[in-house]
């Protein structure tokens, strides 16, 4: 099975979102280093995000540009 761009996307968002739980999870205070390795999760998953938004768009467009062909 071919992996597309947006399927691997998705997967790594879900990879993300899952540490962020755990790390929320934790019964001790997050340490400096913790919180910005959350901050940095927190970033990637708001740019992956937003190239899924991309992706998606684009195909809308082409479906669209594809049936007014």
């Amino acid at each position: 099975m071919m992996t597309t761009p947006a399927s691997a996307i998705k997967d790594e968002v879900r990879l993300l979102i899952d540490v962020q739980i755990e790390t929320f999870g934790q019964p001790a205070s997050l340490t400096s280093s913790q919180l910005r390795e959350f901050h940095c999760r927190t970033e990637k998953i708001s740019t992956l995000c937003q190239e899924l938004n991309r992706i998606g768009t684009r195909i809308v467009i082409e479906r669209r540009l594809e049936r007014a062909s």
